[in-house]
């Protein structure tokens, strides 16, 4: 079985999901459930740290498309952060720099959300 852990975390209004390891179609219910989680909690303002996620498949990239709606309808988002390279190439290729915002720091991640907040 591949190797993956999903943490969350609170900064402020925000909630931090670290993902570890490998997303694919065996791990991803796991990230759905930290998810449904967030969402049971009224909790719709997420960064989703990928510092230490070393792989993606289609069925990962598949569960930020199926929350983002969500989070968007209640007034939040998902933003993404400390993505490596390699990751990164695979969201890009799929536009989804086109549809969500990417951070290199999740600290700029979630001073987006604080100045959104206050606009």
């Amino acid at each position: 079985m591949a190797d993956f852990n999903v943490a969350v975390r609170e900064v402020g209004n925000v909630k931090v999901i670290d993902v570890k390891g490998y997303l694919d179609a065996h791990t991803a219910p796991e990230l759905e459930s930290a998810f449904n989680k967030l969402i049971d909690q009224n909790k719709y303002n997420v960064v989703v740290n990928f510092d230490n996620l070393n792989y993606i498949s289609s069925a990962g990239l598949g569960v930020f498309m199926a929350y983002v709606e969500t989070m968007r309808d209640n007034k939040g988002d998902i933003k993404f952060s400390n993505m490596q390279e390699g990751v990164y190439n695979i969201f890009d290729l799929l536009g989804f720099p086109m549809l969500y915002e990417f951070f290199n720091d999740e600290k700029e991640a979630i001073e987006k959300f604080n100045q959104e907040g206050k606009s």
